[in-house]
């Protein structure tokens, strides 16, 4: 009988191509699972979104970047293009129907086509809290960012999914949205991409359009960075960092790299993801998935 390491030299030996020697034209061409493709992101001067825009253009798309802070959008923009990149920098709020309409439309003038729409831009205030006590401002300005913003790129973006004979729609969801949650103007909005997301899947597959959304745990973008990892929160930690530190041990792999979910999002928008739609993809290390209450 074969031993084990016996059997995968075995694997290797028979299995092994020949090193190829190949120029970076080459290289592009082979990594181009978006080649051709053209997307807005929405949010993209900063966490997911930039990563995520960073690694559409390296797999070959034309990315429009919409975002508000005119700063980090064109340096995102400068960056990508020193890459060899093609990018754009539109100034967008993305709350306000004529500012996206706008993006849209710029969008399209630019590079001729619209594939893939990636609404990322979104997030929570702090004042976010028990439904008797919540300001009706903050109720409003939660559902604006995380559920009217994703609706109103929808709206003017989809005619163009049709138009190009089909696209990928990536919403963003977010692990607080599959359950409950004790932020309810955050949890509503992000529940409600979930049926939102769906709700696209059905009505436009005849379009050949896919409409899928990611659910992501605690991502280490800038912003989460500032609030989890700062150096006064840590040498004096409060009853709500000594639960973020319980929650990392049961659940270990629910934190990581805006490059992870990056990851996720590049598959969505490529043809490799050509049998979902309607789906939301929890990557939240598995706290929407199941209870644990004490680390092994």
């Amino acid at each position: 009988m074969f031993s084990g390491v016996y059997a995968l030299k075995s694997y290797i030996a028979l299995h092994t191509l020949p090193v190829l020697k190949v120029t970076s034209q080459e290289i592009r061409k082979i990594m181009g699972r978006m080649e051709g493709k053209v997307a807005f992101l929405t949010g993209a001067g900063a966490g997911i979104a930039k990563a995520t825009a960073i690694a559409f253009a390296r797999e070959g798309a034309r990315v429009a970047l919409f975002e508000l802070n005119v700063e980090t959008g064109r340096s995102l923009e400068a960056e990508i293009r020193a890459s060899g990149g093609e990018a754009i920098f539109i100034k967008t709020d993305v709350t306000q129907d004529e500012s996206v309409r706008n993006a849209v439309a710029a969008t399209v003038k630019a590079y001729g086509r619209l594939d893939v729409i990636m609404n990322c831009a979104g997030g929570s205030l702090q004042e976010d809290v028990p439904v008797h006590k919540m300001d009706l401002d903050v109720w409003h300005r939660t559902i604006a960012l995380n559920l009217l913003h994703p609706f109103l790129c929808c709206r003017y973006g989809i005619p163009h999914l049709i138009d190009a004979g089909g696209g990928s729609i990536i919403n963003f969801a977010s692990h607080l949205g599959l359950k409950g949650s004790e932020r309810p103007a955050y949890a509503a909005s992000k529940g409600g991409i979930v049926s939102f997301t769906q709700t696209l899947a059905a009505q436009y597959a005849g379009h050949g359009i896919r409409a899928n959304a990611i659910a992501p745990g605690l991502v280490r973008t800038e912003r989460s960075i500032k609030r989890w990892e700062n150096k006064e929160l840590v040498d004096n930690p409060d009853s709500h960092y000594l639960s973020h530190l319980a929650q990392l041990k049961l659940y270990p792999f629910s934190i990581g790299e805006p490059e992870h979910i990056a990851a996720i999002a590049v598959f969505l928008a490529s043809d490799e993801s050509h049998m979902l739609t309607g789906t939301t993809i929890a990557a939240d290390g598995g706290r929407s998935s199941y209870i644990k209450v004490m680390a092994e």
